[in-house]
């Protein structure tokens, strides 16, 4: 939470009215599930009415009910364990039809904020800064491997010095890092719960003055602070599966248009490809 939220609560708890401290005792204890409840129902819970939850807001220095929420939904991604995380969907998990409408309308949700919010400055920002760099190198751990993977997949095939990162080893990942420098490029890819590896390597390209490029989910992501250009792709929690869809949406988005500077190279290197494609049976004819 903003500066630790649950410790705020606690050093004000004495000065709140007999119904703001059912509130915060409620949040105490459930921070997990009130991140992701909506003002009446936190005073349903606690037998209050919603304005008092408003006032409680307020009472904490915010604007209102919706940007306490937001503190909280920050802190919370990046410290619920995968068990809390199975939680979350208590209130609808007996209810199969009731609990997928709700994850897909959570994606739903994340995709029209995006449509609605997409920078395409910071888009045409990253895909300079990649295109001018000498290498490109892609990190992105645990779940993140997944989107470092494709997004490194379409690079190698747009230009000829793209490396995905990974980290087999103890030592692998410095490794293939240790001679970046000023004229090289990071693209990382960072979500909740944030890697501690991919930000310590991070700020060890951004020690050797390399340009980088973040794909994360907020201007309170760890490394949206060391990064050159970031690309905000919102990704509220589903479950303990880690939903891909809006960072992928983005992903594209930066692959298509660094594609379209360099088209005509991209056409070459497919004609060649489908010849080869056709000249070893690697695809299924019909």
């Amino acid at each position: 939470m903003s500066n630790d939220l649950i410790s705020i609560i606690k050093n004000n708890f004495h000065k709140f009215s007999k119904g703001q401290k059912l509130i915060a005792q409620y949040i105490i204890e459930h921070y997990d599930k009130a991140a992701f409840m909506t003002a009446a129902k936190i005073a349903e819970r606690v037998d209050v009415s919603e304005s008092t939850v408003v006032r409680f807001a307020t009472a904490l220095g915010y604007s209102g009910f919706p940007e306490m929420q937001k503190a909280l939904q920050i802190l919370i991604k990046n410290k619920l364990t995968a068990v809390q995380r199975i939680g979350l969907h208590d209130d609808v998990v007996n209810d199969n039809v009731k609990l997928h409408k709700k994850i897909l309308k959570n994606e739903m949700n994340n995709m029209r904020y995006l449509f609605e919010h997409f920078d395409m400055g910071a888009l045409d920002k990253a895909t300079e800064l990649i295109l001018k760099a000498n290498r490109v190198y892609v990190l992105g751990l645990r779940t993140s491997s997944t989107l470092s993977n494709y997004l490194g997949f379409y690079l190698d095939v747009i230009l000829n010095n793209v490396k995905v990162l990974n980290n087999s080893g103890v030592n692998s990942l410095y490794e293939e890092i240790i001679r970046v420098n000023e004229n090289d490029l990071l693209i990382v890819i960072s979500y909740p719960r944030y890697s501690k590896t991919t930000i310590d390597a991070a700020k060890f390209v951004k020690e050797r003055n390399a340009k980088i490029v973040a794909i994360t989910d907020t201007e309170e992501s760890p490394v949206y602070s060391l990064a050159d250009a970031s690309l905000l792709a919102k990704s509220n929690i589903v479950s303990f599966v880690d939903s891909l869809v809006v960072p992928m949406a983005v992903i594209n988005n930066l692959i298509i248009n660094i594609s379209l500077r360099e088209k005509e190279e991209i056409v070459e290197y497919y004609n060649v490809l489908e010849k080869l494609w056709d000249n070893n049976s690697i695809y299924q004819n019909f």
